[in-house]
């Protein structure tokens, strides 16, 4: 078998094959699914969805053998190798046990005489990334049988396979240990950032600074009189009193706070936005932000603010995930779509970014309604309860706030780095393995020419086999 010229130099003892040369290549395929019967049984059976990582499988069906005989899947032996070659182009996976796959994938089984299956699902799990690299931003048709039959493959000599294996399943173990540490950092930042909005609103974070403030502060029920009288000129001179709030069930407030509703907290302007003339869509391209339930999504609808605001998820929100965000705050020109409230807070009585944090960790449940997708509607939304504390205090808190999740977000950072670099050192393991640089070669070990003699011999006595038994037929 010829090969090109340009290929890595491989260390004394290895050779260049191809996976066409060393193992079986058995597609996939789908029972009918309108035939029930088939989906009753015990043999896995798995798409590309079911390939969670190189050596975790977790099936969600299972066939039974008169499926396989009336469609095109194959029942593959334990320590196959599962290659997706169309939709997930590039997963791959080795088998615990024998099961059943999709057309989406191919299987790679090795005989008697074979290489050191873990060795192949590391290797192949890196040269398999070609295809992705090929078909990246087209429509994938999916990689052929025989694309990939003539995939490259760098054989060592057999002992040195069990010795490269056992090396990186060291070295993995200990990034998978840090990983894991980092994981639980990550865990612990959001329930951290919890803790302080929780703490905020209960008036922890600002309780020493309150008590020195003791006695010049103007307690929080001024802030509704000033509420009353906005609500009064809005009447035009009528006297539209705010209803008592029901607080049998809240928290009790430091001294100086209030009970009060979200509506009268903000101007709502969800009707105020203005559709744009059509004439204008192109102008909508250019550097105007777009935002929607869950942020900006995008540079294009038909609503334009240009403010400081605070944008409520309506519907497609997060509302029942603690550590999501539901509200946030944009500044400057934006469009808005119709999935979002868009509030801003009552100047002289509350503030933006108070507001908008205590809406990220205010628990929705009894306030959205829908099952697989959750909507606040505008009338529950006003009946949000909202603890108001004096303004020179919401500004403090505030203060207090950002710079208690500043410093988390730094540590997230960290944490990001340092995940990526462990992704890096991972891949760095995999290509000095590959090279022959991450174990010793040993003079004595049977070069791997020799092993590929030997399989190919197989494949070919296999092959007489079955032409003898299709002539006795």
């Amino acid at each position: 078998m010829e090969f090109n010229a340009d290929l890595p130099e491989l260390p004394k003892g290895w050779v260049w094959t191809r996976v066409g040369e060393i193992y079986d290549i058995i597609g996939g395929g789908t029972p009918s699914t309108k035939v029930e019967k088939y989906w009753i049984g015990d043999i896995p059976w798995i798409t590309s969805a079911d390939i969670i990582n190189l050596k975790d499988i977790r099936p969600r069906k299972y066939i039974n053998k008169e499926a396989i005989q009336y469609s095109a899947t194959n029942l593959v032996p334990k320590s196959s190798l599962i290659i997706v070659t169309r939709v997930g182009l590039g997963k791959i996976a080795l088998t615990k046990y024998p099961l059943c796959f999709s057309q989406d994938c191919q299987a790679l089984i090795g005989k008697n005489i074979q290489p050191h299956p873990d060795y192949s699902l590391y290797y192949l799990s890196q040269a398999v990334q070609i295809f992705k690299y090929q078909h990246r931003g087209t429509t994938i048709p999916g990689v052929t049988k025989k694309q990939l039959s003539e995939l490259l493959f760098a054989l060592p000599p057999f002992p040195e396979q069990h010795r490269i294996v056992a090396k990186i399943e060291e070295l993995f173990t200990k990034l998978d240990t840090g990983v894991e540490a980092l994981k639980k950092i990550k865990i612990q930042l959001k329930r951290y950032r919890q803790a302080v909005l929780k703490y905020a609103f209960e008036g922890k974070l600002t309780q020493q600074w309150r008590e020195a403030q003791k006695g010049e502060l103007e307690p929080a029920s001024i802030l509704l009189e000033r509420i009353k009288e906005l609500r009064k000129k809005e009447a035009k001179g009528k006297v539209k009193e705010l209803p008592p709030i029901d607080t049998s069930e809240l928290p009790e407030l430091p001294e100086g706070w209030v009970w009060t509703l979200l509506e009268y907290c903000v101007e709502i302007l969800d009707n105020q936005r203005v559709p744009v003339n059509s004439k204008d869509r192109e102008k909508r391209k250019g550097d105007i932000p777009y935002y929607g339930a869950t942020g900006q999504v995008g540079w294009i609808d038909d609503f334009i603010f240009d403010d400081e605001l605070i944008l409520l998820g309506e519907d497609g929100s997060p509302f029942l995930d603690p550590h999501k965000s539901k509200a946030y705050i944009i500044r400057g020109k934006s469009w808005v779509n119709n999935h979002a409230h868009v509030l801003k807070a009552i100047f002289g009585v509350t503030i933006n970014a108070i507001l908008c944090h205590y809406l990220n960790i205010f628990d929705f449940y009894n306030y959205v309604s829908g099952t697989t997708r959750l909507k606040l509607n505008q009338s529950q939304m006003r009946q949000i309860p909202v603890p108001l504390p004096p303004l020179p205090e919401q500004h403090q808190i505030v203060a207090e706030i950002e710079s208690r999740l500043s410093v988390a977000d730094q540590v997230e950072k960290v944490v990001e780095q340092s995940l990526k670099q462990t992704e890096r050192l991972r891949q760095s393991i995999l290509k000095q393995a590959f090279e022959g640089k991450l174990v010793p070669q040993d003079p004595t070990d049977e070069p791997a020419e020799k092993l590929l003699e030997r399989i190919r011999k197989e494949k070919e006595s296999r092959g007489l086999i079955k032409q003898k038994s299709r002539r006795k037929k």
